[in-house]
């Protein structure tokens, strides 16, 4: 059985405009389990909408904003699906152009010493987010849109799968995050989304990934109905915001219990970021994380079981902070995970 306890990882976004800084940054302070770096200050095309919207069926980026603009939408949508039957990876690949951490990432990675490297983690925006995020001609989000939702849940499972090839040349095991901040949503009336839906879009989503052997994720940064995510047939890490909600997220102890006894893992995000201050240290992140670990045992989860599957990260994305905040948040991170190995 795999043993992480407290292994770090990040989420994804950086706010910095040089990659080489920011993959600095990222083999220092998680060399376990390193990710390539979105570098939304460095230009808009890396927001977290236009960074994988390349090649997805009408969707055109005006320099600010992502928009579905189609003159002939059947056509387009023809297109796609000839190159996504074809399973034509390098048709939707992440351009430089979207994402220059991503190359800077592997040309990083095949010139450095990658013994101490446990696992290679990339990113993609879930469908959910993603969709919730894009108009069409009428100003009306394209998550409402059966047709184009389904096409772009198929156009990022393989923007996922072009990333787990890419990086499979290094020999490391792979975990591919789905980011999905709209989750937060769900099971209110303003959301068009039940827990149903979210459970086969990510079912068939991790169909097409599993074939790589990879870990699959969920981030969601703030609460949702965790046992929706629990419930979903090939997710394996479940990332959440700890420092915030863990008390939340407890209470679903027996979907939690059987989820790690299927293999699952859960990704504390113990690093606050929008709160981040410099008198948080890793005595007190650990603590509350034993807090919460203690109360998961109270409930009949299996304490070894727990640390076993236990991976930290920062509760949410830096990509909005300023530099040095980001470096302070990513330099507790490997402090607590350091602490938690050391004394859990």
């Amino acid at each position: 059985m795999m043993n992480l306890k407290g292994l770090a990882t990040g989420v994804g976004s950086l706010p910095l405009t040089d990659a080489q800084i920011a993959l600095d940054l990222i083999l220092r302070y998680v060399p376990a389990a390193p990710f390539w770096p979105q570098l939304p200050k460095a230009n808009a095309r890396e927001g977290m909408l236009a960074q994988f919207s390349e090649n997805l069926p009408g969707l055109k980026f005006d320099g600010g904003d992502l928009h579905f603009i189609a003159q002939d939408k059947e056509k387009e949508l023809e297109l796609f699906y000839d190159r996504f039957i074809a399973q034509d990876l390098e048709y939707f690949k992440i351009g430089s152009d979207f994402a220059r951490g991503l190359p800077a990432f592997y040309e990083r990675l095949g010139r450095v010493d990658l013994s101490g490297v446990e696992f290679i983690k990339c990113q993609v925006t879930g469908p959910f987010t993603f969709c919730s995020g894009i108009t069409d001609s009428q100003g009306k989000i394209i998550l409402h849109d059966p047709v184009l939702m389904q096409a772009m849940v198929k156009g990022l499972g393989m923007k996922a799968l072009w990333q787990l090839e890419y990086f499979k040349k290094f020999g490391k095991k792979m975990i591919m995050f789905f980011d999905e901040p709209y989750l937060t949503g769900v099971g209110s009336a303003y959301t068009p989304v039940d827990r149903n839906q979210v459970i086969e879009v990510y079912s068939e989503l991790a169909d097409t990934l599993k074939s790589q052997d990879s870990l699959i994720g969920i981030h969601c940064c703030g609460n949702t109905d965790w046992s929706m995510l629990t419930d979903i047939a090939g997710v394996d890490i479940i990332n959440f915001d700890a420092f915030n909600f863990q008390e939340r997220f407890v209470l679903y102890a027996d979907n939690l219990n059987r989820f790690l006894k299927k293999g699952g893992i859960i990704c504390w995000g113990i690093v606050p970021t929008q709160e981040f201050n410099t008198g948080q240290s890793p005595e007190l992140l650990a603590r509350k994380i034993k807090i919460g670990l203690d109360m998961l045992v109270k409930k009949g989860i299996d304490r070894q079981l727990l640390l076993a599957r236990l991976l930290i990260s920062p509760a949410c994305g830096l990509g909005n902070l300023d530099a040095q905040k980001a470096e302070g948040i990513l330099s507790l991170l490997n402090q607590t995970s350091v602490f938690i190995r050391e004394n859990f």
